[in-house]
């Protein structure tokens, strides 16, 4: 933050926030001495100590510092025009008092003086927080909750495959994601291969039929496999005990997966009416899952990043290049936030094949040695770049427009063989 563009302050605070209590402390602008005290963490004592420092400085703003950029004290605060926001993240400040305590010695009250020392000595190296629209927070708090939502799902999936190796293996094979909707109600129809195995072929039929298992030689095969299996183990407590874990976590993926479906159509919902929408529906490969994501990865504030190499080093694409003396290290980039750098990943990893010059970059980093995971943060590095200068031009990628540019500056992607496929220039990669 420019200081020719920071406000006149009233004061400084800073508030070692906890579950129960937050300690403060404060400065005011005129004076040198430190004031402090504990709040505890309830709507209202928030409140009370809000609207005094606005009444005590004439609605004047006051710097507050603390160690979450989300959470409900930050989103308490938020409501404040007069509370402007400093966010530290909790190992900035501990490196700091690690500096001068190297006992470790630690409190609440010498943790708040430490974020008040960072606010009043290095607010320039400190970046207060700006939220997004409010259409766009609430975008991205329902793609992440959709993110949490499948990774749970696939918790429980795991589980159930676990479960199922121990008494029930032969559905594994039978079937292919476990997780699916045919699988779970077969498992949940006949929990034991003895079951199974005593139902007609007629009822094994008509359950495939009514799950839109239409394949008459699939369904031959399986009712074919489900006579032919052995018992994997005869001990009943074993049986039992998967019986009734396979069912309860049955029900867990149903639920997720009903879930995870309301979340979808809320998200498209609210996709659809964004100013911003058009500018990620032309990526190739994103689709409906990664075209939000992509948005509120961006976000909506066109001054947050005022270069490219800003947005892949916050983002975790851009590795660290670490140097002392003769020794150089470049390694992955560790302190990000995790979501976003997932993000760009998967959209790299996808738009491999349907973008002809990523899939021809993938390629040659693969041939240059590196691994899959490297190759593809090497691309998605290069998407950024791209991303980056659409979303300042509010203008939407053409991927003919990319490869025509690529030619023009004789990129050593333009070196391959370019093939006319309907009109349209594709590259064809060889390597020897």
């Amino acid at each position: 933050m420019q200081s020719q563009t920071e406000p006149k302050w009233a004061a400084f605070a800073a508030i070692d926030w906890g579950d129960q209590k937050h300690v403060w402390k404060m400065r005011p602008a005129d004076l040198t001495t430190d004031e402090g005290g504990e709040l505890p963490h309830t709507p209202e004592a928030v409140d009370l100590w809000a609207s005094e420092l606005a009444r005590r400085f004439g609605e004047r703003p006051v710097a507050v510092c603390l160690e979450q950029s989300r959470g409900a004290l930050v989103y308490q605060l938020m409501k404040y025009p007069h509370l402007v926001l400093f966010p530290v993240a909790p190992t900035t400040s501990a490196r700091f008092r690690g500096a001068f305590s190297p006992s470790g010695a630690k409190s609440d009250e010498r943790d708040a003086d430490v974020l008040l020392t960072l606010l009043l000595q290095h607010r320039r190296q400190l970046r207060p927080l700006r939220p997004d629209t409010e259409q766009t927070r609430h975008l991205q708090y329902l793609v992440e909750q959709r993110r949490h939502m499948v990774d749970e799902k696939t918790r429980c999936s795991n589980r159930l495959t676990a479960c199922l190796k121990q008494y029930f293996p032969q559905v594994l094979e039978w079937f292919g994601d476990i997780d699916e909707p045919l699988p779970c109600a077969f498992v949940e129809h006949w929990p034991t291969l003895s079951a199974v195995q005593h139902s007609h072929p007629g009822t094994l039929r008509k359950f495939f039929h009514k799950h839109n298992c239409r394949s008459e030689p699939l369904i031959q095969t399986r009712i074919d496999q489900i006579y032919a299996a052995t018992q994997a183990v005869l001990d009943n407590a074993i049986v039992q005990a998967g019986c009734m874990q396979s069912r309860q976590l049955i029900a867990l993926i149903e639920v997720l997966r009903r879930n995870i479906g309301e979340l979808e159509q809320v998200i498209e919902e609210l996709y659809s009416q964004h100013e911003d929408a058009f500018l990620y529906a032309s990526l190739p490969g994103a689709g409906a899952a990664l075209e939000p994501r992509l948005l509120v990865a961006m976000g909506t504030d066109r001054d947050r990043y005022q270069t490219v190499e800003e947005l892949q080093s916050y983002s975790g694409i851009a590795p660290v290049t670490q140097r002392s003396g003769k020794s150089e290290v470049v390694h992955f980039r560790y302190a990000c936030p995790k979501f976003i750098r997932q993000t760009f990943q998967e959209f790299a990893q996808h738009s491999i094949q349907k973008s002809e010059w990523a899939r021809a970059f993938y390629q040659r980093q693969r041939a240059s040695g590196k691994g899959f995971h490297a190759a593809v943060r090497a691309l998605a590095y290069k998407w950024i770049r791209i991303l980056f200068r659409c979303w300042k031009n509010r203008q939407p990628y053409d991927e003919e427009r990319y490869l025509t540019s690529l030619q023009r500056r004789s990129s050593p992607l333009s070196q391959t063989e370019w093939k006319a496929a309907a009109g349209f220039q594709k590259l064809s990669v060889k390597f020897s």
